[in-house]
């Protein structure tokens, strides 16, 4: 890793693995000698671990550089060894984890070398890539990505005052990455403001979707109607879940319109909760009920016909920002509705955020 990468220090720590700040150590490929990326490593301990890190990468790669607001892949290192990195080719996946995720346990190394290329992912309708034998145990990989000085969305827009201006290009450009994603038939599925990063620029917040562990890569062309795709695994974050996500019913990429709903709302006019065990605030809409907080899609799984109060009627302390326009409520109302048909799709998400944001 030192050769082409030095690891700075720390930046982040999750349930599946550690993000380091770090430099490209030499010019070349790998990018000019002294700037700075980030570094995730995440170890393959378990089946259930390699899955996520598998769609993780293979949605990464999908959009490679190609959008503004997504954050980008550089590359990704195989760790075979206490100080061994090899770096996987495009359009290739480990075998040997590939084989773990499919079978439900690690692999050895003796099963990997044993196999030869193409052998594993080809029968899977999971990865159309093909697969590269690995001659050793792969303990971690290591994700290189664009580094944001600017930290996740939640801890940059509650560090400032409320900005009007800020807030509709922090939605116009979620908007726009969305219907990117969307457009090459990615649901994330994981939206929330955790995983959104924020680089500073002289113009202003570059927003980037990031963290895919949940993410779907799904079947077809980019042409077909993705809202037909359905999925059944109950994932996402409680305070952004969709309605029907948390009934456990099939759901469809509208589930991620659901929360960007809950964000754009939340981020519009700075509503903010506790987490359980936790002083540290966090950006959601909720529905109140006595003492608790109820999450959106809780409370309308429960209660289909609730009617939402956008602007919302009782919030933080002063300084509170302007209420949305009339037609953001409108458009709030939409994305958050009970029914995931009656929301706007991303394209049509993206189209009626700009009109919403220009009249303005």
């Amino acid at each position: 890793m030192e050769e082409v990468y030095t690891l700075e220090r720390e930046v982040g720590r999750g349930s599946y693995g550690v993000v380091f700040e770090g430099r490209v150590a030499e010019n070349g490929p790998w990018g000019p000698r002294g700037e700075r990326v980030a570094i995730k490593r995440l170890p393959c301990s378990s089946p259930e671990c390699i899955e996520l890190y598998l769609q993780e990468l293979w949605a990464m790669r999908a959009t490679a550089k190609s959008h503004p607001n997504v954050i980008a892949l550089h590359c990704c290192l195989l760790q075979t060894g206490p100080k061994t990195l090899q770096p996987l080719r495009a359009g290739k996946l480990p075998l040997e984890l590939v084989e773990s995720a499919l079978k439900g346990s690690v692999a050895s190394a003796a099963e990997a070398q044993k196999k030869g290329p193409g052998a594993g992912p080809s029968r899977s309708r999971k990865r159309p890539a093909r697969a590269e034998p690995v001659p050793r145990r792969c303990s971690a990989l290591w994700l290189v990505m664009e580094y944001c000085d600017g930290g996740d969305l939640n801890r940059y827009l509650l560090s400032r005052p409320s900005d009007t201006p800020r807030n509709y290009s922090v939605i116009r450009q979620l908007s726009s990455a969305v219907a990117f994603l969307h457009g090459l038939r990615i649901v994330h599925r994981d939206l929330k403001p955790d995983n959104v990063l924020v680089r500073l620029t002289p113009s202003g917040p570059l927003i980037k979707v990031a963290d895919f562990g949940l993410s779907k890569v799904t079947e077809g062309s980019a042409e077909g109607d993705l809202t037909r795709q359905h999925f059944s695994s109950t994932c996402g974050s409680d305070f952004y879940m969709a309605p029907e996500v948390w009934g456990g019913r099939s759901y469809t990429a509208q589930a991620d319109i659901f929360s960007l709903g809950v964000l754009f709302w939340a981020a519009l006019e700075r509503i903010t909760f506790l987490e359980d065990g936790s002083n540290q605030e966090q950006l959601g809409a909720y529905v109140c009920r006595g003492r608790w907080l109820l999450p959106l899609g809780e409370a309308l799984c429960e209660n289909p016909d609730l009617q939402l109060s956008i602007p919302m009627r009782a919030r933080r302390a002063p300084p509170l920002p302007a209420p949305p326009s009339p037609e953001l409520c409108t458009l709030l109302l939409d994305m958050l509705a009970s029914d995931p048909a009656a929301r706007p799709t991303a394209h049509q998400l993206e189209d009626r955020v700009r009109r919403a944001t220009s009249l303005q």
